[in-house]
């Protein structure tokens, strides 16, 4: 029987990546179209859950793929 490996979510790679553009979490906010900053940094700190369909979008902003958000 084959194991299957299931890959964790991470907002510290979406951080990260948001860093290493050198993007605030305002330009993130919106360009995802957020009312404002706060409500991306509650996204990308835990306090509210990225829905899977927000993803490609994010990627798409952070200029990688949603795989990126990972990591095994």
């Amino acid at each position: 029987m084959e194991v299957i490996k299931l890959k964790r979510f991470s907002l510290d790679n979406i951080k990260a990546r948001r860093l290493e553009l050198g993007l605030s979490t305002a330009t993130i906010a919106e360009l995802m179209g957020f009312k404002n900053s706060s409500v991306y940094w509650k996204y990308e700190n835990g306090k509210y859950k990225f829905d899977a369909d927000m993803l490609p979008r994010l990627a798409h902003i952070l200029k990688c793929t949603p795989s990126k958000f990972f990591v095994d």
